[in-house]
């Protein structure tokens, strides 16, 4: 009696499992794709303006940078050395005014919400940039210009 051993191995059945997380990772991806082809925003809406602040940021010969109260041109901050939270958040929405080549003359504005959340929007070109996504200490270098450069009101005592 011969008996012949087959070398074939039985064929695996699919992987049931990993087939459905695979069609549900598909389903996720078409979902993102279609809510952002729509032009569905994430984002929640945003907290109703409690202040707002127009400044223009410039450059100055020895690296420093000057902020002007857009309104008044007058200098209410300056800034020294590397800065580097200040100068990449600059650089990024000025390099979107030179991509659609729109003037620097535009002050962007600092705008502070009533659940303390800090924008600075570029209404030149609809760039805006959330500051409080960069922690709080990133923040608080635009923060500090809400009030640079104003002088305070004189008190009134009523007796």
């Amino acid at each position: 009696m011969n008996t012949v051993h087959s070398t074939r191995r039985p064929q695996q059945g699919l992987n049931l499992p990993m087939a459905w997380i695979g069609v549900v990772l598909l389903a996720v991806l078409v979902a993102v794709g279609l809510a952002r082809w729509s032009g569905l925003d994430p984002r929640s809406p945003d907290a109703a303006v409690q202040w707002q602040r127009a400044l223009h940021f410039a450059d100055l010969p020895g690296g420093d940078i000057a902020v002007l109260d857009a309104d008044s041109r007058q200098n209410v901050a300056r800034f020294s050395g590397e800065q580097g939270f200040l100068r990449s958040t600059l650089r990024a929405l000025a390099r979107e005014r030179q991509r659609e080549k729109i003037s620097a003359e535009a002050p962007f504005l600092l705008i502070g919400r009533t659940d303390g959340r800090l924008t600075l929007l570029d209404p030149a070109t609809g760039q805006r940039i959330d500051l409080e996504s960069f922690g709080p200490s990133n923040a608080a270098v635009f923060a500090s210009l809400r009030l640079a450069g104003q002088e305070p009101m004189p008190q009134s005592h009523s007796r």
